[in-house]
């Protein structure tokens, strides 16, 4: 028997499944990967849980077979319209007397913390992280762990990550019903924060770095600075909208249009030759026509321009960050067009634009190493170190009758959770 960790990221367009196994030496492999359709989601949110439930039991089934292992309990991420996010600051007195100090220790930190989330939250909204940005120390900025500093007060600047209650609970209610827990150090994360973990590298962290993961149904985006989040958005917007705009100009089924998107779209003119053409099936009795490739690109190109705006307007919004010295990283099925960067470099002015892949975790296959599979990864990366006391799966060769519980840690354990 040897510890697993089992990733499942569940989007609009595609389910992913990561297995990761923690090998004698305590280094992460990982054994398994797998991907189907999704069902049963729309713009990021679960709309029919039996349709979900069955694309979770047969992708994590696959997993399951590749790795030779049986899965009980999974950690998994949420996204799209089910997320808010704020600032709060939160303070913890450390002396009272006058002219004393004494040092600052874990209480103190969980104190502070904790008084950050004194803040009116909606009864529909559930706290998912609260993470530490900053420490400020009598007065003093920028501490990142202010344990054994001497003190007579302690600040806190936290980013708060609030969920839809519904939205959780309906992620819940699929793991249960597929026959699987839901347990981790992390076990529901937001999708953005777990993808980081798996692509953002340490200097893009502390310089300023926006992710942005381009899914199916939605494009939710993460700005990072001094190795924090400090600004959360999601934009309505996602490839599926791409695919839909090709549908209707060029007059072809959804699923002719996604294959020829897949198999010849570009979203940067300068990318194509003028004098290339493709062909564009048949429906309805027409014969297959040709028409150039530039026609194609131009409406991909045009969808993905009002996207990347539309994030830049939300960052500048929300984000009090004026400059970021680090980098633009595309995760999500959308950063597989050709000519993504290019156009990504073009609308934000920058050169510093790259897709995000997860590094190299060995495994007999890199099919992991892909922007889709950034959030499955990051789920297993940032939940390795709970399978050295509890396993989060089982490597076996027997089938057990697979539990129904669902925990999501204690309060306490929620509220001081961070993410570095």
């Amino acid at each position: 028997m040897s510890s697993i960790i089992v990733g499942v990221d569940i989007g609009t367009s595609f389910v992913h499944v990561v297995i990761g196994e923690l090998n004698e030496t305590g280094n992460l492999e990982i054994v398994a990967v797998s991907k189907n359709p999704s069902d049963g989601v729309r713009n990021g949110v679960i709309v029919n849980i039996e349709k979900a439930v069955a694309v979770i039991q047969e992708t994590v089934g696959a997993a399951e077979q590749i790795a030779g292992c049986d899965v009980r309990r999974c950690v998994t991420a949420i996204g799209g319209a089910n997320i808010e996010s704020r600032d709060s600051t939160g303070m913890a007195v450390i002396s009272t007397k006058e002219h004393s100090r004494r040092d600052i220790n874990v209480a103190d930190v969980n104190t502070a913390i904790t008084s950050a989330t004194a803040i009116y939250i909606a009864m529909d909204r559930q706290i998912l992280h609260v993470i530490p940005k900053e420490y400020i120390v009598d007065s003093l900025r920028g501490f990142k762990d202010p344990i054994g500093t001497s003190a007579t007060r302690l600040e806190v600047e936290t980013h708060i990550v609030t969920a839809s209650k519904t939205g959780l609970h309906t992620l819940e209610q699929c793991f249960m019903r597929a026959g699987y827990e839901l347990v981790g150090a992390k076990p529901v994360m937001l999708k953005t924060l777990a993808a980081t973990k798996a692509t953002l590298l340490g200097d893009e962290q502390e310089l300023g770095s926006i992710l942005i993961d381009m899914g199916g149904g939605t494009t939710d985006v993460l700005v990072l600075c001094n190795e924090a989040p400090v600004c959360t958005a999601s934009i309505p917007i996602g490839s599926n909208f791409i695919t839909n705009d090709i549908s209707t100009v060029l007059g072809i089924p959804f699923e002719v249009a996604e294959k020829l998107k897949i198999e010849s779209g570009c979203c940067w003119g300068e990318l194509v030759n003028p004098e290339e053409t493709i062909i564009i099936p048949g429906v309805g009795g027409r014969p297959p026509a040709e028409a150039p490739r530039l026609k194609l690109c131009e409406i991909i190109q045009a969808r993905v321009i009002e996207i990347f705006t539309e994030v830049l307007k939300e960052v500048k919004k929300k984000s009090t960050v004026k400059k970021m010295s680090g980098s633009i990283v595309l995760t999500g099925g959308g950063a597989l067009l050709s000519g993504v960067v290019e156009l990504a470099e073009a609308v934000f002015r920058t050169s510093a634009v790259r897709i995000g892949e997860p590094g190299n975790l060995g495994g007999s296959e890199n099919l992991y190493r892909n922007p889709e599979y950034a959030t499955a990864v990051g789920l297993v990366l940032e939940n390795k170190n709970v399978a050295e006391v509890d396993d989060v799966g089982l490597r076996t060769s027997s089938s057990e009758t697979k539990k129904s519980s669902f925990n999501f840690g204690s309060i306490m354990q929620r509220l001081i959770e961070t993410f570095f």
